[in-house]
């Protein structure tokens, strides 16, 4: 299978400059893009439908939010997989992240293997 080609939207520089070489090292990924708020995520994975496989979105955002996001994008006939990676994985959350189009939501404290492993089962959706 070949390696997912991701889309980080991420707002925190901390947090993406160690999960970006982790994902690179642990699944193989190619990171296709980066964006750190909502408006420039949902143009950026519009504008290249077919260029993203897996969509790693964080909840709290620079402007806007991961639920915006996820609810954008829901309905645009994206076939590509989205999931949340973020400290706040309570219930209420993964059910509301689940109900604006989440695939997936992993707790960045406690679910870091799933998560791995989650994106390294991920492959081309063309």
């Amino acid at each position: 299978m070949a390696a997912p080609r991701i889309f980080i939207v991420e707002d925190n520089p901390t947090i993406r400059d160690s999960l970006i070489p982790t994902l690179e090292d642990l699944t193989d990924a190619e990171i296709v893009g980066l964006a750190e708020g909502e408006d420039e995520a949902v143009r950026w994975m519009q504008s290249h439908s077919d260029g993203w496989d897996l969509a790693i979105v964080d909840l709290f955002l620079r402007q806007g939010s991961g639920l915006g996001v996820l609810r954008r994008l829901r309905n645009g006939g994206a076939r590509q997989r989205m999931v949340v990676l973020t400290n706040y994985a309570t219930a209420d959350m993964r059910r509301r992240c689940s109900d604006a189009g989440a695939d997936r939501v992993f707790d960045k404290s406690n679910d870091l293997d799933a998560f791995f492993d989650y994106c390294n089962a991920q492959g081309p959706v063309r």
